[in-house]
């Protein structure tokens, strides 16, 4: 059976091409404005990678914001797309973090990786990764360089403001005081951390804890994580295409 399985994302989409539960290829472009092109182009990279062509897919699962732009695809819920992405990398994983461009989420899951409760911090780009890309803009750095940086503090400085431009405020103000970048680049991560466990507590916190989405390859994001939540933080070895896994799951269980 090959599946595949496109998250359409508001920053990218990704696709994934499964056999018999095994990923055989994977492709990821920008969304953009025309995302038919986007799920087109990277389709195309994925079956490419696999050495496959279209006609080759039995079947086809499509989540994300433009999951209704997939033509032919079994529409799979977002939160369902979390819980059996994220089982299907770590199967006793029990709690599942999701922090995309534009907003976070958490996904408690049973044994058979199934969503039983979820939380979603989609008010404000504070919980999610446009935070820290403005944060990076504000110190005048790269996003790698953001997580480096902040491995390189032991120091709590707290970051109070619940919108990103009233952070971006906040990080001015500490620039302005002379405050170290790896300082206050550990004071960002903990922001954010703070934001995305406070919703993993909402729905009781587990151990094996699986962060997925672009944020994952962020190690001062999941660093601060699993000091803010005192267990250990798992993530997929390509944590953006989780959720396309998740989708090509559920479509070859259909």
């Amino acid at each position: 059976m090959i599946a595949a399985g496109i998250d359409c994302g508001a920053k990218n989409t990704k696709t994934v091409i499964m056999k018999d539960g095994k990923i055989m290829g994977k492709g990821i472009v920008f969304t953009g404005f025309d995302q038919e092109s986007a799920i087109n182009g990277s389709l195309d990279a994925a079956l490419k990678d696999a050495g496959i062509t279209k006609d080759a897919v039995e079947k086809w699962g499509g989540t994300g914001s433009g999951k209704k732009s997939i033509q032919g695809a079994t529409e799979v819920n977002d939160i369902k797309a979390m819980a059996k992405g994220g089982s299907y990398f770590f199967p006793k994983t029990r709690t599942v973090a999701d922090v995309g461009a534009e907003e976070g989420r958490a996904v408690k899951v049973d044994e058979n990786g199934n969503a039983v409760d979820f939380a979603i911090n989609e008010k404000c780009a504070a919980g999610a990764g446009a935070f820290v890309e403005a944060m990076a803009r504000a110190l005048e750095v790269t996003i790698e360089e953001m997580g480096s940086l902040c491995l390189q503090s032991d120091k709590t400085i707290p970051i109070n403001a619940q919108c990103v431009i009233f952070a971006e405020s906040e990080v001015v103000g500490l620039i302005h005081a002379k405050t170290s970048k790896p300082d206050i680049s550990r004071a960002i991560h903990d922001a954010i951390a703070s934001r995305v466990v406070s919703m993993i507590r909402r729905i009781g916190v587990n151990e094996d804890i699986v962060l997925m989405g672009g944020v994952g390859y962020n190690p001062g994001f999941k660093d601060a994580m699993a000091r803010e939540l005192g267990v250990t933080v798992y993530v997929p070895e390509r944590p953006e295409f989780s959720m396309a896994v998740g989708a090509a799951v559920v479509a070859a269980g259909a």
